[in-house]
């Protein structure tokens, strides 16, 4: 149903005449007649009788009369709307963040976009990376900002923003926290781990270290979000791994033999969905953030990088 077709036919329908229709909107009355038998076409239904010079308002013509400056203004302002998407007004962003960036990485690239974008209605919603891919498979979501798994779904495509060093840590009064030479990895084996779910890319990249040592992870504590696994292991209930953004002077970093742990973290998206001015504002400050920390980004599918050379025997 297009404007014009809508725009002629009120015309008609208020004048009584496609003669007279024809001079509101400059058009011939032939031009006139086309447009209004175009919409008749498109809803299937007569909406004027043609008596003799006289013409009439059918029932559907009455019920599309009622309606159709509505519809005008909604086309209209549909129009609108759309044509300003290449302008700099923001209307809408949807995105997840997973909470650990929520904590330490988004507040202020979220009161940047806000401030410059004051009209802008943000969607936002905390969630663990699995849930934040599900989401934007089916276009729930339109930007994920959390670790990046490995493999990455081949509908998806994603960049690294921060990196974060993974360190085994216990708590300052732990037996392991006097130890001042080198561990080795299979000398956590049979003590506590408190560890994310089991289904985290960071499990995962814990589980794979492991694994190519060939020692298995036998007590482990699932702990939904980092925050609460710090506090457990400042309380002494086990060790764990932690961003070096989330150890203070309450832990202990341990020394493990020829281990390095590094996650990526950053945005996903999807490939085919074509990115909404909001998302394109929101990438730019977080390129803007990453050039004054002078931190590296790159375009990546890796959950992170991962030293681990065998132990000799």
């Amino acid at each position: 149903m297009d404007l014009q077709s809508l725009e002629a036919f009120i015309a008609v329908a208020e004048l009584g005449s496609f003669s007279r229709a024809g001079d509101k909107l400059f058009l011939t009355q032939p031009a006139i007649s086309k447009r209004v038998a175009n919409l008749e076409s498109q809803l299937g239904t007569q909406l004027f009788d043609r008596i003799g010079r006289d013409v009439y308002l059918t029932e559907a013509g009455e019920m599309l009369k009622s309606r159709a400056n509505i519809i005008i203004d909604d086309i209209r302002d549909l129009q609108t709307s759309v044509s300003q998407l290449n302008s700099k007004d923001v209307r809408h962003l949807s995105m997840a963040s997973s909470h650990h960036i929520g904590l330490h990485y988004l507040g202020p690239l979220l009161r940047q976009f806000t401030d410059e974008n004051p009209l802008a209605k943000l969607e936002l919603r905390f969630m663990e990376s699995e849930q934040a891919i599900n989401s934007l498979l089916k276009r729930d979501i339109e930007l994920a900002l959390t670790t990046i798994p490995s493999p990455l779904n081949r509908e998806l495509t994603a960049k690294t923003y921060w990196r974060d060093n993974l360190r085994f840590v216990v708590a300052n009064d732990h037996p392991l926290a006097r130890r001042k030479d080198k561990l080795r990895l299979n000398e956590l084996a049979h003590l506590t781990a408190i560890l994310p779910d089991q289904q985290t890319t960071t499990f995962q990249i814990i589980e794979q270290t492991f694994e190519k040592h060939h020692i298995p992870l036998k007590r482990v504590l699932s702990v939904n979000y980092l925050e609460t696994i710090r506090a457990l292991v400042c309380h002494g209930v086990g060790w764990s791994l932690l961003p070096d953004i989330m150890i203070d002077d309450q832990l202990t970093v341990l020394n493990i033999d020829r281990v390095n742990l590094i996650r990526n973290l950053g945005v996903i998206r999807h490939k085919q969905r074509t990115t909404s001015r909001g998302a394109r504002v929101f990438l730019d400050i977080v390129e803007q953030s990453i050039a004054l920390t002078k931190q590296p980004t790159q375009t990546t599918n890796p959950i992170g990088e991962i030293h681990v050379p065998p132990e000799p025997e």
